[in-house]
């Protein structure tokens, strides 16, 4: 199976075809390039490099580096030139770097992390192609910074819908772009199998992750985080992060049609059954769009109060609901209403919920999961928000989703999230 990482940052390291010359600081004198001594140069044994390059870490042993200040390893001149250099951390994540066209030099282009043992492989050749080689490691000294900025991925482990995006929580709020970039690019998300997805920027504190499309049936999606000790800003460094790993089912989808008072619902884009329903009456209208099932309550107590209806008037209630499956914060449900049968089918008489016999609620409440999509069309009723009540995301389109990158986007996205609302039973 594919695996694919989706960080939209510099590439993990690069490795470039190069022709000539090197540059950076001294280290300390090594074994002379030897030559290849006829043959094919390729097949030598990689003489010690140490005296061809010179590298810009610490010089004295027990010294340590700056993180803060980036890597270069630079060739002397007149001996020869790098031809790939990889740098990685006791963790195993790399540093991404450039190498000159001209195998001159190679410096990072992402930054280090603070108290952290770092590897650094160098492979060069002489000027008659035979290959050498130099390992170097070094410490990054301990960070001085006063906050960290903690990274808490949802949702929780488990299997969910293929509609369910990944969400990244910050304990700081980020507002630069180049900051964001860096935060951004820190975050991984693998799937398998491999998908095209991106992070969007929610608010300074909150990113959600999807794909252009949504997740494919039975997928494997780890999601982690590189930023542990990373300099993102003046006295603010990443910290911590518990890695995330959650699987798909099958593809469940469930359309409303408020026209036909119909709810079809498909399993991995077959029929499976179509269920009589009720919507939204006017001036209760159900939104229209793509939701996502936030989760399920065997029970709830409604109330009409919570969602600002005046209590001892007419439309105001006061019911037991069962089988209530949750697609907005703000109270609307895919629900049983044993009231509502006689209109179920052919009218809409509901305040915002979608409502249908007993039997069908609880059939419908088994069937789905948390993740899966319930998608309301032809109704009368404003378009489900885009953030902040629920998961709006797949509303959003592709191409606006990725202005929504620090990184895909080149700039920070200034877009806000709207005031999540109370968590509580509202709309039958």
């Amino acid at each position: 199976m594919s695996h694919t990482a989706f960080s939209h940052g510099p590439r993990p390291h690069t490795r470039t075809a190069v022709g000539c010359t090197l540059l950076v600081t001294a280290l300390g004198a090594g074994v002379a390039a030897c030559g290849s001594g006829g043959g094919d140069p390729l097949a030598a044994k990689p003489y010690d490099a140490a005296g061809q390059i010179s590298f810009n870490g610490p010089k004295d042993a027990g010294k340590k580096a700056d993180p803060d200040k980036p890597l270069e390893v630079t060739a002397k001149s007149g001996d020869g030139r790098i031809t790939d250099v990889t740098a990685t951390d006791a963790t195993g994540r790399y540093v991404a770097g450039e190498l000159a066209a001209d195998g001159s030099r190679w410096h990072s282009t992402s930054p280090l992390a603070a108290d952290a043992h770092y590897t650094v492989r160098i492979s060069t050749e002489n000027g008659n192609g035979a290959p050498g080689r130099k390992t170097l490691t070094f410490d990054t000294s301990r960070p001085d910074s006063k906050k960290t900025l903690d990274v808490t991925f949802g949702p929780k482990a488990g299997e969910y819908g293929v509609g369910q995006p990944i969400t990244a929580d910050l304990s700081q709020p980020v507002k630069d772009k180049a900051q964001r970039a860096v935060v951004e690019s820190a975050l991984r998300v693998d799937s398998t199998p491999a998908v095209q997805g991106s992070w969007y920027w929610v608010d300074d504190k909150q990113l959600h992750f999807r794909p252009k499309d949504y997740w494919p049936a039975h997928a494997t999606i780890q999601v982690h985080s590189n930023l542990e000790g990373i300099r993102i800003g003046d006295r603010l460094r990443g910290g911590k992060a518990q890695p995330l790993t959650i699987t798909t089912g099958d593809r469940m989808e469930a359309v409303t049609d408020a026209a036909t008072h119909t709810l079809t619902v498909y399993k991995n884009s077959q029929v499976i059954n179509q269920i009589p329903v009720t919507t939204g009456k006017p001036g209760y209208e159900t939104r229209n769009g793509v939701k996502v099932v936030l989760e399920k309550e065997y029970f709830v107590r409604m109330r009409g109060t919570t969602v600002g209806i005046a209590a001892g008037s007419a439309d105001n209630y006061d019911l037991p609901v069962y089988y209530a499956t949750r697609v907005t914060w703000s109270g609307e449900y895919v629900h049983a209403a044993p009231w509502s049968v006689g209109s179920q089918g052919s009218a809409n008489v509901s305040h915002g919920c979608t409502g249908m016999s007993t039997g069908n609620a609880k059939w419908f409440f088994d069937t789905v999961r948390p993740g899966d999509i319930v998608k309301v069309i032809n109704s009368n009723g404003d378009q489900m928000e885009d953030f902040g009540n629920g998961f709006g995301d797949w509303n959003v389109d592709w191409n606006k989703w990725r202005t929504g990158s620090a990184v895909t986007a080149g700039a920070g996205n200034t877009a806000s999230r709207q005031e999540a609302a109370r968590l509580q039973p509202a709309a039958l």
